[in-house]
């Protein structure tokens, strides 16, 4: 027994069950139809449109929807062929400007170069943008071995790292430091291919500047 499409069935929906919802394409086809009759309803009768003209005119719409198709096509294709590839990535090591995820052990970083710093510090923000440290470091170091001096200060979390240098006494402005984080999983979201990283932080896999195994 078929049971009967209810109201709320309606409301909620907007068209009876099982009835297949219109893709954009579908409804700009008739909206042109809908155009080109009114266009025929009201020509000049004394001097009508040629056949010809309508034809030129459904011509050109089906070759615009044909190219809508191909790209829309061509962009599920691509979205696949990238996810396919970051695939690959997971359960490797990310190198990217993402929060580091600090956990009271320490964590590998990379630090930026900032000619003629006589001095620099690590500047640690919480999830919420708010300072929460400030630590001395080697300005000229290529690689920072940083385990956080305090645990309770700062509790297991994603925190934002920059280096701050300075030159007698006078700031050089921040720059973001890298880090590495292992790589869970890619999915695509959107037409965007996201990587989760250790900690469960999402990142935009076009941030990755490098990878380790």
């Amino acid at each position: 027994m078929i049971n009967p499409v209810t109201q709320q069935d309606m409301h909620l929906s907007g068209r009876p069950p099982g009835t297949p919802a219109k893709t954009p394409v579908s409804s700009d086809f008739e909206t042109f139809l809908r155009m080109l009759t009114t266009q025929m309803q009201n020509q000049n009768p004394l001097e009508p449109m040629e056949a010809s003209d309508f034809a030129v005119q459904l011509a050109t719409f089906s070759g615009v929807e044909q190219q809508v198709r191909t790209n829309e096509l061509l962009a599920r294709l691509a979205t696949r062929q990238g996810l396919a590839e970051m695939a690959g990535w997971v359960g490797r090591e990310a190198l990217t400007p993402a929060p580091v995820h600090l956990d009271g052990a320490p964590r590998q970083l990379v630090p930026p170069e900032i000619d003629g710093a006589d001095r620099a510090e690590l500047v640690l923000t919480n999830a919420a943008g708010l300072e929460v440290g400030r630590y001395a470091v080697d300005p000229l170091a290529t690689g920072i071995s940083f385990e956080p001096p305090d645990p309770v200060a700062l509790p297991p979390g994603h925190y934002q790292i920059t280096m701050e240098g300075f030159r007698a006494g006078q700031s050089l402005g921040s720059h973001p430091v890298l880090s590495y984080a292992r790589i869970h999983e890619a999915r695509s979201d959107m037409g965007q291919i996201l990587l989760v990283l250790e900690g469960g932080h999402f990142l935009d896999s076009s941030d990755v500047v490098g990878l380790r195994s």
